[in-house]
């Protein structure tokens, strides 16, 4: 069971929430998988994606792959969700912390799986710590990043239909992480 952490009400009265618990299992409109540029769901929260949503999930990254060539952060696809609670999922590729250029990486494989949520028309959202886990981005850094990339997302797109932006994390230590960062963001803010 999901448990929520923290809520902030953006411009237009837009919602950030910060979750601890299974992304696979939320009740929004799409999900976001932090994804490879393959598309191969092997292990991490892509691996939990394509194992509780079905093969439908590989099937369709697979297609994608062969139609369109492998996701960048900037070009993400969207498969259908099959047994998950969401209609869609987002393939967003983040960035491995090393490769030199990962702030402008991060927010734009956010940004872009933000904007791919209004071509589909989403309304509710929901995504994982993109780039924290195996990419090796310190959380400590990335956490500001989501949360200055979705307020200018908003800010940048008033009028768009997605209104509901939910950071679903699964461990404790990484949404404490986070957690830290939203208050302090919140300080700053005003």
């Amino acid at each position: 069971m999901s448990k929520l952490l923290a809520c902030v009400i953006l411009a237009g009265d837009r919602r950030l929430e910060l979750v601890r618990g299974d992304l696979t299992k939320e009740r929004v409109d799409v999900i976001v998988n932090a994804a490879n540029q393959w598309l191969m769901h092997g292990g991490g929260v892509a691996g939990a994606i394509a194992k509780n949503g079905g093969s439908i999930i590989q099937e369709e990254s697979n297609d994608w792959v062969a139609g369109h060539g492998p996701i960048t952060h900037m070009q993400p696809a969207y498969t259908r969700a099959g047994k998950l609670p969401c209609r869609y999922v987002i393939h967003s590729v983040g960035t491995v912390w090393g490769e030199g250029g990962e702030k402008e990486k991060l927010k734009q494989a956010i940004n872009s799986a933000l904007c791919m949520a209004i071509r589909l028309e989403m309304r509710t959202l929901a995504l994982p710590p993109i780039s924290t886990g195996i990419f090796g981005y310190p959380k400590e850094m990335a956490a500001p990043i989501f949360y200055s990339t979705i307020q200018a997302f908003w800010l940048v797109n008033p009028d768009c239909c997605l209104n509901l932006i939910r950071i679903t994390i699964i461990d404790e230590p990484t949404s404490n992480v986070f957690l830290n960062a939203l208050i302090q963001w919140k300080k700053e803010l005003g």
